[in-house]
């Protein structure tokens, strides 16, 4: 039988996934997507709502029972008002896109949430290698102390020395292993299970993004639909002044007493509602409020994203020269290293 095959180490793509599959917007995107949907065959409908069968009976069974009868039978059509239709087509496009883009910047949301608590669980995975690290070579430096301690060559005051080096770097570990946990713990809330092992080795760094990836950001495309459905919403509402009218089209078929045949005769009706009013008013004006303020929070969020990534862009040019030192730094540090340690020996 082949050998079970090793478990794919975790990656922050694979994390990021695992998180969106668990996220309220995921769940209910397949169902947003039906709802736009079906308001777009609606719009595209010949008829606002669907016609009405009506049917009614007189006798005068119950009174005089001279055989009267009369039997109608109708069907009522709403009619759409003008320019109705077309608003309604318009804002249920409105809505499809509002939809997507909605998604679209929930999982970027979501993406930062991410790759901050997955980098900060590598960070910390990192500060507790570095500080076991140390303490093998504390335990190592408080080995060789107590050696030549034990034979002369050094004091005793040197061999305590070394013991609370032990002593620290083993609470350095305790503590940078507590920080390690916590934030598998954080991104283990986020993905549910993908974070229970620790990856082999350093994930790779991301790929920056450059300006022409995405010309618009999500969080203003979602800013830029919503403002479009307000407005899309506020049309629809100034069109619909008045409830639909209705064209009715009727049968009647009648006797006023027992012996004579029946009559029938054909009813051909329109039934027109009264328009406007305060409620028509104020549909109309908390309409256009939501379009007003859809498009002030879209310059507000336009401004503060411009500022956030300009800041961002200073915060990684500050991170590049860091990074740059730090290796200069370590090179250093090891050269130095291997002159104490031959001294030493």
């Amino acid at each position: 039988p082949a050998a079970p095959s090793e478990p794919t180490p975790p990656t922050l793509r694979a994390a990021f996934e695992t998180a969106w599959a668990r996220q309220p917007e995921s769940q209910a995107l397949l169902m947003r997507r039906d709802a736009v949907q079906a308001q777009r065959r609606a719009a595209a409908a010949w008829t606002p709502e669907p016609p009405a069968l009506e049917i009614s009976n007189k006798t005068d069974r119950l009174t005089r029972n001279d055989g009267a009868r009369e039997l109608e039978a109708g069907i009522a059509i709403p009619l759409w008002l003008p320019g109705e239709r077309s608003n309604s087509g318009a804002l249920a496009d409105a809505q499809t896109a509002a939809v997507e883009s909605r998604v679209e910047a929930a999982r970027l949301r979501l993406a930062a949430t991410v790759r901050e608590a997955w980098w900060n669980w590598e960070r910390t995975r990192i500060d507790a290698d570095i500080a076991r690290g140390q303490l093998d070579n504390a335990r190592r430096i408080a080995t060789d102390v107590a050696r030549r301690a034990k034979a002369g060559d050094l004091a005793q005051a040197d061999q305590h020395q070394a013991d609370g080096a032990v002593a620290a770097a083993e609470a350095a570990v305790a503590q940078a292993e507590a920080g390690a946990t916590t934030a598998q713990q954080q991104l283990k809330a986020l993905t549910g299970s993908v974070a229970l092992a620790a990856p082999t080795g350093t994930s790779p760094a991301e790929v920056e993004p450059t300006s022409s990836d995405m010309p618009i950001h999500p969080a203003l495309n979602e800013l830029q639909d919503r403002a479009a459905v307000a407005e899309r919403t506020a049309a629809l509402a100034a069109k619909q002044s008045r409830a639909n009218p209705e064209l009715t089209l009727s049968t009647t078929r009648e006797r006023g007493a027992f012996g004579e045949r029946y009559d029938q005769a054909i009813t051909v009706g329109i039934r027109i509602p009264f328009g406007a009013g305060p409620r028509h008013d104020s549909r109309v004006a908390a309409a256009r409020a939501d379009a007003v303020e859809a498009q002030a929070q879209f310059a507000l969020d336009r401004a503060r994203l411009q500022s956030e990534r300009e800041a961002a862009e200073v915060r990684v040019n500050a991170a590049r020269t860091q990074l740059a030192a730090a290796e200069r730094r370590a090179t250093l540090a090891r050269e130095t290293r291997g002159f104490f340690d031959k001294s030493f020996r």
